[in-house]
């Protein structure tokens, strides 16, 4: 989880298989609306996101059903709408990739081929609610390579499960 530009598809793909688990990318579920009020620059509210965070949440519960481990991309820049996903899997962790808004900025920037333009990285960064102390979160510094990231989350589950 993290605003535009912190790894999150990068990290979570690369977790998902060093974990054999699903990947679920949660960009690919907005719905057309979303991705074309984005496209032109303007933001999501909470209700426009309420939907996408239920069929990301769907997704990770019928994962977990079938049996498989799962990661999933989700930016759940606000308290709320971890607590929406943890509706879903109460078990769910969350792994925030923390970066600055000029890091933000410049990855988003440089990006080919995705929805998501420069200019909303602020409205990101005022949306966002860092994970606290009483939430299932870890955060990391989403300024490393992605494989030390990687590493470091996969020893932390290691700590915490062991």
């Amino acid at each position: 989880m993290g605003v535009a530009g912190c790894g999150k598809s990068a990290v979570g793909e690369s977790l998902a298989a060093a974990l054999g688990a699903a990947f679920v990318e949660g960009d690919r579920l907005h719905p057309p609306e979303n991705v074309a009020r984005m496209a032109s620059g303007e933001p999501l509210t909470d209700e426009l996101r309420a939907g996408w965070l239920d069929a990301i949440g769907g997704r990770i519960a019928a994962a977990i059903a079938d049996g498989q481990s799962v990661v999933a991309a989700c930016s759940a820049l606000k308290r709320g709408y971890r607590a929406r996903l943890l509706g879903f899997c109460p078990e769910l962790r969350f792994v925030y990739l923390e970066i600055d808004a000029e890091t933000a900025r410049r990855r988003v920037g440089s990006r080919k081929g995705h929805f998501m333009p420069a200019s909303l990285v602020d409205s990101q960064f005022a949306t966002l609610e860092a994970p606290t102390a009483d939430e299932p979160a870890l955060t990391v510094d989403g300024t490393g390579p992605i494989s030390d990231i990687v590493a470091g989350v996969l020893d932390e589950l290691r700590t915490k499960t062991s």
